[in-house]
């Protein structure tokens, strides 16, 4: 559709604005609070990309309803709806490491038809539009034809009320990890998800997720080739996505 892709051209457009802002700020001292956890941090930078996403696209699209991370649901009336991560790995951008982005998600009538994901210090951009494929920086992407799961290398993370819970993703990671061929942590829910879809990686899980986290990355991760699966818990979202040749396997062991 071509509304669609006009949205897909100006969320690229704002990301690239706002990702070359977060650089800039990053060579200064940053002010910095928690949310519930001490680890679960909020930069000034966060906020600022929220605010300059969210205006923007009042202003093209005043009737859109929106869900950020920061300040919650917009209501609007309108079948379209904005899901953002302003900083996708908070604690990375604040640590100076490289692996965090903007994500930005579009759902037509509760249905994600659009994806952008931009990882500013990369200068890596991620596109879809449903039913139109997945796009790094211009060339078509898909996720890998790893058909062994001891081959495989995969990524997964862990929740902010890992120190004080049982259901921290550690028991999926002592199953899991002594079956594949390596296992990485970006600190990055979104960024696995396009890696999952350029192949970098063959497959990713994590839990206690939020729809910011993983809207752009699923749809990505899907019209990369891959498989995907969500289920709403109640503390958050699991999320899965995985190359078709390990799918059923990897599924099997993460019972959620």
């Amino acid at each position: 559709m071509q509304e669609w892709k006009e949205m897909l051209q100006l969320a690229k457009e704002w990301a690239l604005e706002a990702g070359k802002e977060q650089i800039r700020r990053a060579e200064k001292p940053m002010e910095m609070s928690s949310k519930s956890a001490a680890i679960d941090l909020v930069t000034e930078m966060d906020v600022w990309t929220e605010s300059f996403l969210t205006e923007n696209i009042r202003r093209h699209y005043p009737d859109h309803l929106m869900k950020t991370e920061e300040s919650g649901v917009y209501e609007g009336d309108s079948p379209y709806e904005w899901v953002i991560d302003p900083i996708d790995g908070t604690v990375n951008y604040a640590r100076g490491l490289p692996f965090y982005c903007i994500s930005i998600g579009i759902r037509y009538k509760g249905e994600t038809v659009v994806g952008v994901v931009y990882a500013p210090k990369l200068d890596e951009m991620f596109e879809a539009v449903k039913n139109e494929g997945a796009w790094l920086n211009g060339s078509r992407i898909h996720t890998s034809e790893t058909k062994r799961l001891d081959e495989a290398v995969v990524g997964s993370g862990f929740p902010y009320d890992k120190g004080t819970t049982e259901d921290n993703n550690l028991p999926h990671v002592q199953q899991v990890v002594p079956r594949l061929g390596g296992f990485r942590r970006t600190g990055s829910a979104a960024l696995d998800l396009c890696c999952v879809a350029c192949a970098r990686l063959d497959a990713s899980w994590e839990i206690k997720l939020h729809d910011w986290d993983v809207e752009a990355g699923l749809l990505l991760a899907s019209e990369a080739g891959g498989q995907t699966k969500v289920l709403e818990e109640e503390k958050g979202l699991y999320a899965l996505a995985a190359a078709p040749g390990i799918y059923d396997e990897l599924n099997a062991l993460i019972k959620r």
